[in-house]
C-alpha cells in the first residue's frame, strides 16, 4: 500500500492530536500542584491556601500548595516554567518573577513573558512600611529624621532580591535621601521574623504577614504604599500623604499562571474558576482580613493588567536608574 504525501502527514497529525484531544476531554484527571516561589507564611502562601481547598471542591480534584523557595522566587517560578503545559502545575507568583525583577535587568533561568501564560489576578494587597515596636519613630517623617541623624546605620529587609518590595524600598531612599542597605531574604516570613528580633531596622513586605504583629503591638506600620490609607490599618498614612510623594504607588499583587502552550481551553476554565473562588463572599473576608483585596481578573482583562505593571516598572527602572545586581 502506497501512501501519499498528504495522507501520510494526515496520519502522523491524528497520531499526535488525539491523545492530546482525549486528555483536554478527560481534565481534569489527577491533583494539581499550586506553587509558591517562597517560604509558608508569606502573603503569597496566605492566598495560595485560601483560593486551593475551594478551588479543590469545584474541580473535583485536590489542589497541593508546594513552597519552592529560594533565588528571589526564580526557582519556584523556573520550575513551573518547565513543568507540562497540561494545567496541573500552575504558579501562584508576585510581580517579582514576572514583571518587576526582569524590568530592572535581573537574569532569571526563564523568560517571564514567553514561559508562562497568566490564568488569574486571585488579590492585591498594599505594602507596608514597619518597624519594631522599639525603635524611636512614630510616623514615616519620624522615621526619615531618625535615619539621617544616623547615617550608614540602618537597613531594610525584602522578601528578595528584585521583588515589587526592593523596588519599594530604592524608590523610597532616591524619593527621600535616607542611606540604608537592603537586606534580601528569601520570602516575608523570614524578613518580618528578623525585624521582629530586631536584626534589621526595618521591612517592607505586603500586608497579611504583618498584620497580627501590628495588631498586638510588636510591631510598627509607620506608613502603606497605595495612594490611599488601607482600611485593614487605618492608623498608618500612605507614603503619598507626604510632600512630593504624591504619585508614591506600590503594591503586591498574586496572579495565577500556567507554563507557556497550555492549551487555551484550559486556562480559561482555570481563570473562570479561580475568579469564581475569589467571588464567594467567605473568601473574600479571609483575604480581606489579612489586608488583601479580592480580584478575580482573567482573560484578556487580566492580560491588559499585566502589560500595563509591565510599562510602569520599566518607565520607573528607567526614570530612577534602578539596577538590581544581586
Amino acid at each position: 500500500m502506497r501512501w501519499s504525501g498528504l495522507a501520510l502527514s494526515f496520519v502522523l497529525l491524528s497520531i499526535f492530536l488525539v491523545p492530546d484531544a482525549q486528555a483536554q476531554d478527560n481534565w481534569p484527571g489527577k491533583p494539581f500542584r499550586l506553587v509558591v516561589a517562597y517560604p509558608a507564611g508569606g502573603g503569597l502562601d496566605l492566598v495560595a491556601r485560601a483560593v486551593a481547598d475551594p478551588l479543590s471542591e469545584i474541580l473535583k480534584q485536590p489542589v497541593v500548595v508546594e513552597n519552592r523557595g529560594g533565588a528571589s522566587g526564580s526557582i519556584g517560578a523556573n520550575f513551573v516554567a518547565k513543568a507540562a503545559p497540561d494545567g496541573y502545575t500552575l504558579l501562584m507568583a508576585s510581580p517579582a518573577e514576572v514583571v518587576v525583577g526582569p524590568a530592572a535587568g535581573q537574569k532569571t533561568p526563564y523568560h517571564p513573558e514567553r514561559d508562562f501564560v497568566p490564568v488569574a489576578l486571585a488579590g492585591e494587597t498594599p505594602l507596608a512600611i514597619v518597624v519594631h515596636s522599639g525603635i524611636p519613630a512614630d510616623s514615616l517623617q519620624g522615621f526619615i529624621a531618625l535615619a539621617k541623624s544616623n547615617p550608614g546605620k540602618w537597613n531594610y529587609g525584602t522578601p528578595g532580591a528584585g521583588s515589587t518590595m526592593h523596588f519599594a524600598g530604592e524608590s523610597f531612599k532616591a524619593a527621600t535621601g535616607v542611606v540604608m542597605e537592603h537586606t534580601p531574604y528569601r520570602g516575608a516570613a523570614p524578613a518580618v521574623n528578623d525585624v521582629l528580633g530586631q536584626h534589621i531596622s526595618m521591612v517592607i513586605v505586603g500586608m497579611p504577614p504583618i498584620v497580627p504583629h501590628v495588631n498586638a503591638g510588636r510591631l510598627k506600620a509607620l506608613a502603606v504604599t497605595t495612594i490611599q490609607r488601607s482600611p485593614t490599618l487605618p492608623n498608618a498614612p500612605a507614603v503619598a500623604e507626604l510632600p512630593g510623594m504624591q504619585d508614591f504607588r506600590f503594591t503586591n499583587w498574586m496572579g495565577v499562571f500556567a507554563p507557556a502552550h497550555t492549551p487555551p481551553t484550559i486556562v480559561e476554565r482555570l481563570g473562570r474558576e479561580i475568579a469564581k473562588v475569589v467571588a464567594d463572599p467567605a473568601v473574600r473576608a479571609k483575604l480581606a482580613a489579612a489586608g488583601v483585596v479580592a480580584e478575580g481578573l482573567y482573560g484578556k482583562e487580566f492580560e491588559v493588567f499585566l502589560r500595563a505593571e509591565r510599562q510602569r516598572y520599566q518607565r520607573i527602572a528607567k526614570e530612577q536608574g534602578i539596577r538590581f545586581a544581586e
